[in-house]
């Protein structure tokens, strides 16, 4: 049995439009009028992205600014993300949907194994996503300081020595009529950059210890699309989705706009922490 899904292959936005479009997408979906939808996505400019609970007096505005960075709060929960140089992911489903079936963690497993698939396509080795010892989860304000439980990890070629490190980070937001997960992939840089903009910040060595590039992955660089088409392909052989290409709706698009008035793009959001 195979799932009907949208894929949207979108446009790299800036943060408070791609968290609106994520929101009026599983708005959509949850109201029956949009089939359920695989997001891709990227950021320009980048933006710093703070989980719903996450204070703002975390993150040093003023050097966001002199560095051209955004900020922009999720309604999903966890760490704040410098959203750079990445492939970034979404999936819209009903809260009945059988991908969604379960608690946040059955169904987060559910969708990682399609991203280890998808990470193993493109070359990456000893994949995995498990429970992670309490002492070994981030201390900070930063998501790619460790990984949380069943987040993917991999090894990097030229190190060996080192433990696997956080490749991808995913947040998930359940309602009672929906289901959103989104979630980052750096492509390439330095994935300890975060820590020049975020007060009480966890030192850069530390986070590239413990988390790494799709680059660092791979010793080599794949493009957006490259992953775009391994993460279509494993999403259709794991979760057995078929997937039927398309754009926005003019609904959606106008709720988007929406949300940024009310909601992503207002300081009483951002700052609502």
């Amino acid at each position: 049995m195979s799932f009907p899904f949208r894929l949207l292959i979108d446009q790299h936005c800036d943060g408070a439009t791609n968290m609106a479009r994520d929101e009026a997408i599983s708005n959509a979906v949850s109201a029956g009028a949009q089939l359920p939808t695989l997001r891709f996505y990227g950021w320009t400019p980048p933006a710093i992205s703070l989980g719903m609970s996450q204070r703002i007096s975390s993150v040093d505005e003023v050097r966001c600014a002199e560095a051209g960075v955004g900020i922009v709060r999720r309604s999903t929960g966890g760490l704040a993300i410098l959203h750079t140089d990445e492939f970034t992911y979404s999936i819209a489903m009903p809260a009945s949907h059988p991908i969604a079936e379960g608690d946040v963690l059955t169904s987060y497993r559910r969708i990682s194994e399609a991203i280890i698939d998808a990470l193993q396509r493109l070359g990456v080795r000893d994949v995995q996503a498990n429970k992670v010892a309490k002492e070994d989860k981030a201390t900070g304000p930063v998501c790619f300081e460790a990984p949380s439980d069943y987040e993917v990890v991999g090894a990097a070629p030229a190190a060996d020595t080192l433990p696997l490190r956080k490749l991808v980070g995913s947040a998930q937001w359940r309602r009672l009529d929906g289901v959103l997960q989104h979630g980052s992939l750096p492509l390439h840089g330095d994935i300890g950059r975060i820590c020049a903009l975020l007060h009480g910040a966890p030192e850069p060595a530390r986070v590239r210890r413990h988390a790494a590039t799709l680059q660092e992955a791979l010793g080599r660089i794949a493009s957006w699309d490259e992953v775009a088409t391994a993460w279509c392909a494993s999403f259709i052989d794991v979760l057995h989705i078929d997937f039927t290409p398309g754009p926005l709706s003019t609904a959606e698009l106008e709720r988007t706009d929406e949300l940024l008035r009310t909601k992503y793009a207002a300081d009483v959001w951002t700052r609502r922490k």
